[in-house]
């Protein structure tokens, strides 16, 4: 595939114009926050302060984590605490799919930290999750965000045996970064990943990654191939943004012609959907994504 290179960045000295995002608002916004607020449900959007909250919400879309929040990995670019984590709770299934019913979400995304320090990595509470979900809320479609589970495939066989319309699970950055940016994690072992669930049976896979990190443009276009190669569905880039000062720094601001340029290679490569922009976070659109 041939490039063209365009100027594709500038330095990072306070945020362009094209980051500054309005407060939400909206009918639907306005009653899912009372909810929220009401019945103290806890979801990435509002905790996350998430750019795109009053867009979702208004499409009946919302993300949600499980098994608490504190992380095992202390991966650079990400604002949730490392540390040792609480015991499992094993009513959360419950407390999830109830969350899901009183705020009547069509389409949820699951998410979670990483548990490296359980067996079964939280394997169990995912799947006891996607069942709870499925009894209190059988039209509600789901995605579900998962970590890479080691590679372990028991684990990754029981997501695919409670059959989420969507398995997801982010590269994050390109492979030569990969080690900076996320500690813990392997590039290659994050595609065998994506592979294995495509392979036996994941009905629409889906993967993200974020830019401004220092990634070249050619390394970009190399793991959109390389998620291709892994026969995956869907996915999303958008721009880092540092968490707080003890995280990654932002090493440039990617210009909106350049997500829009990554969006068109991302068709040409065979993606169902390419979700290519400044504020694009990995539930961005997700409803659209189970199509």
């Amino acid at each position: 595939m041939s490039i063209e290179t365009i100027d594709s960045v500038i330095p990072p000295k306070g945020k362009p114009k094209w980051l500054r995002v309005k407060l939400p608002t909206g009918k639907k916004y306005t009653q899912l926050r009372g909810l929220v607020d009401k019945y103290n449900l806890h979801t990435i959007c509002t905790s996350g302060s998430c750019p795109n909250m009053g867009e979702c919400w208004g499409e009946g879309t919302a993300t949600f984590m499980i098994l608490g929040n504190v992380c095992t990995r202390s991966c650079g670019f990400c604002g949730v605490k490392t540390g040792r984590p609480e015991d499992v709770d094993w009513a959360e299934p419950e407390k999830v799919a109830r969350s899901i019913k009183i705020m009547d979400i069509k389409h949820a995304v699951i998410t979670s930290v990483d548990r490296d320090d359980l067996k079964d990595m939280g394997s169990i509470i995912w799947a006891e999750t996607v069942k709870a979900i499925r009894r209190m809320n059988p039209t509600t479609t789901l995605e579900t965000l998962i970590p890479d589970f080691q590679g372990i495939h028991t684990h990754l066989d029981r997501i695919l045996a409670v059959g989420p319309e969507v398995i997801s699970h982010n590269m994050e950055t390109v492979k030569r970064l990969t080690r900076e940016v996320r500690i813990q994690a392997k590039y290659e072992r994050s595609l065998g990943v994506l592979s294995y669930l495509k392979e036996n049976g994941a009905n629409r896979t889906k993967s993200g990654i974020m830019l401004g990190l220092g990634e070249r443009e050619e390394e970009v276009i190399q793991t959109m191939e390389d998620l291709r190669a892994a026969n995956v569905d869907v996915v999303t880039i958008g721009q880092y943004l540092q968490p707080s000062k003890k995280h990654l720094p932002v090493k440039e601001f990617i210009l909106p012609d350049q997500f829009k340029k990554y969006e068109e290679i991302g068709l040409q490569l065979g993606f169902r959907h390419v979700e290519s922009g400044a504020l694009v976070r990995s539930s961005y659109k997700a409803h659209k994504h189970i199509k």
